[in-house]
């Protein structure tokens, strides 16, 4: 259960609990079918006592900070380490938790698809979501849509990239993250344009297809940097 933040008088005298929770949305893309492209995928836990699913989370310790609690509550679920880490909303509607008044703290958080990322969870694809409790649907729509934005402006890509990749999968990540296509051409010339992504000098396997080994690429930087401040990347027309 969230941890009951100290009463407080209303102006009528009357004294009321407020609940204080930590819920992450989780991401990472995943092959979820071999045949299909990878797509983007949230962690998901069973409500107890309950058919739906929900966000990790749990109670805020009386020792922690928001992001420490956060932290400690997705790294009991032994999914690998995640990359990148920040504060997203808060939720706070007066009847979001059914006869507690429960104020929710939310944040984002983003795995490399080379962490194994197994854990006690499951994993979902975003774009088909089983019932999920409360308002944690809400929460996962809004971490998607931080995650998509930050994407046009910033180098975030980076924590749910592995360390050395080609550029055909960096922009199926960035295609399953934005929910729509990226060419592989000029994702390579936006970023290394705005220093983002740079040439190892080595080559990946060869695909099934056969032809030349793939050049990998790696982030220049392995913490959030804005690149470009005025930058989108628009859906097709």
């Amino acid at each position: 259960m969230p941890t009951p933040l100290p009463s407080s008088s209303s102006t009528d005298g009357v004294s009321s609990d407020v609940r204080v929770e930590v819920l992450t949305a989780v991401f990472q893309v995943r092959v979820v079918d071999p045949a299909s492209a990878p797509v983007l995928c949230v962690l998901l836990a069973r409500a107890e006592a309950s058919d739906e699913w929900s966000l990790p989370g749990g109670d805020v310790t009386p020792d922690e900070t928001l992001e420490t609690s956060a932290r400690r509550l997705v790294a009991a679920l032994d999914i690998g380490t995640i990359a990148h880490l920040e504060q997203l909303a808060v939720f706070s509607a007066p009847d979001r938790v059914p006869d507690a008044r429960t104020i929710a703290s939310t944040y984002l958080g983003l795995i490399p698809t080379d962490e194994s990322a197994t854990g006690t969870a499951t994993w979902h694809p975003v774009d088909d979501l089983p019932e999920l409790a409360f308002d944690h649907r809400q929460i996962v729509v809004a971490a998607r849509h931080r995650l998509a934005a930050k994407l046009s402006y910033t180098n975030i890509a980076f924590a749910l990239a592995p360390a050395r990749f080609p550029m055909s999968e960096l922009s199926e990540i960035y295609c399953a993250a934005l929910g729509y296509p990226v060419d592989t051409t000029n994702l390579l010339r936006i970023l290394s344009r705005r220093a983002v992504v740079v040439a190892t000098g080595t080559v990946g396997k060869t695909g099934r297809s056969g032809g030349r080994p793939p050049a990998l690429y790696q982030f220049a930087d392995s913490r959030l940097r804005v690149t470009d401040e005025f930058a989108t990347l628009r859906p097709p027309m």
